[in-house]
């Protein structure tokens, strides 16, 4: 018998825990502080990738969250809020780097935040479907 639920978006902003939540702000300070940083060391080449790295790590801890823990079986609800709270927080970055000096806001940045994004949450989802302890939480 498998007892493995979905976690909707509702049921886990009742009451989100301070342990779930912190990782997702101490990230998005990280890469606030990342972006406020005129000329970042970072080899020629490597912009895209780093960011579609970056913010998969954002939507894993953003669907870690909203869903209680990892691994859990996930909505599409769920998935999309967390999709639209990570490229949400990638556009206030672009946006923000327009008045950091010798930065510029970038919609091919943005479309690599979004990329990242996809690929963290479809993982959290993968990960829900596969793991045989998904009513755990970490």
């Amino acid at each position: 018998m498998n007892t493995t639920k979905t976690v909707s978006v509702s049921s886990c902003l009742r009451g989100p825990s301070l342990r779930l939540w912190v990782p997702v702000v101490i990230y998005m300070g990280a890469i606030f502080y990342v972006s406020s940083i005129p000329e970042p060391p970072i080899p020629v080449g490597t912009d895209k990738p780093l960011h579609w790295l970056a913010y998969l790590g954002l939507a894993v801890v953003v669907v870690r969250a909203l869903a209680g823990g990892l691994p859990r079986r996930i909505g599409v609800g769920l998935a999309l809020s967390a999709m639209l709270i990570t490229i949400g927080y990638g556009a206030t970055d672009e946006v923000h780097q327009l008045f950091v000096p010798g930065r510029s806001g970038d919609v091919y940045d943005l479309m690599a935040d979004a990329g990242g994004a996809l690929a963290g949450t479809i993982a959290c989802w993968a990960w829900g479907i596969i793991s045989s302890s998904s009513t755990d939480g970490l």
